[in-house]
């Protein structure tokens, strides 16, 4: 088969494949590989983890605050603007659809993330409306608010492991 390998046989999955393995040590910590980056991720002490690292939903949110701050430095570089150090905190949580005004969703949970963008420098009004458009427009809340499809398949140990 071709694809990546496990990460305990290529800790350095190709560009674009990210692996998560169990480290062995603890209930729910996880090794993952990226390229040649290794991170960890963990459950919280309150969800049975070690709190060893992110947690899952930690790290989606470190996407798409990493994502936005790139994609707005990258606009303001083009443009030509000084605007300074740029800052995103994103949180996440469950909320009830039923709480949500202008949710298409009427019933159950939905994810929510709160995105706050910070811009230490003197960047004018007009920059900072046009800077929180863009915002709306980096890869990872495209992916979020847009149509996702997910494929999974289970392989055997003696299959070749973990395949793209």
């Amino acid at each position: 088969m071709t694809g990546p390998r496990p990460a305990r046989m290529r800790l350095h999955p190709p560009h674009g494949t990210v692996i998560a393995c169990e480290s062995g040590e603890g209930r729910y910590p996880l090794d993952i590989f990226a390229g040649r980056h290794r991170l960890r991720a963990d459950e919280p002490r309150e969800a049975g983890g070690d709190d060893t690292g992110p947690s899952p939903y930690e790290l989606l949110s470190a996407a798409l605050a990493s994502c936005t701050a790139m994609t707005l430095r990258m606009y303001a570089e083009r443009k030509g603007w000084d605007i300074g150090r740029i800052h995103v905190a994103v949180r996440h949580e469950k909320i009830h659809a039923r709480d949500c005004a202008d949710c298409e969703t009427r019933e159950g949970l939905i994810d929510r993330f709160e995105r706050v963008i910070e811009i230490e420098g003197s960047a004018t009004e007009e920059q900072r409306a046009r800077l929180l458009e863009i915002a709306d427009r980096c890869p990872v809340h495209r992916t979020l608010t847009g149509e996702v499809r997910i494929e999974t398949r289970l392989v055997g140990a003696g299959d070749g492991g973990v395949t793209g």
